[in-house]
């Protein structure tokens, strides 16, 4: 009797839906690490400590990190400072005559 109820129920999965379930956990998983990996680098290079330590705790399957890199990234330029090009003096050369 026990082996017909166990039997009966609608529990069991197919081995195709497991595999297939299994394949798209680890492309989000990949997916996941990739943006999280750049958007902790560049918050870390930016010296942005409250989005490293969000990006680090909250696991948003890519998502908060896109909007990161996207929005509330420092731009390249305004974080350098302007550099002036130095002036190299020029040789003065005297006439001959």
């Amino acid at each position: 009797m026990v082996n017909e109820i166990i039997l009966s129920s609608n529990l069991a999965v197919a081995p195709e839906k497991i595999a297939i379930f299994f394949l798209l956990l680890m492309i989000i998983i990949i997916w996941s690490g990739v943006w999280k990996a750049i958007a902790l680098w560049k918050s870390a290079r930016n010296k942005q400590i409250a989005w490293f330590v969000v990006l680090c705790i909250f696991n948003t399957i890519g998502i908060l990190e896109i909007l990161y890199l996207a929005f509330w990234q420092k731009d390249k330029n305004s974080a350098k400072p302007a550099v002036k090009e130095a002036v190299k003096p020029t040789k003065r050369v005297a006439k001959r005559k």
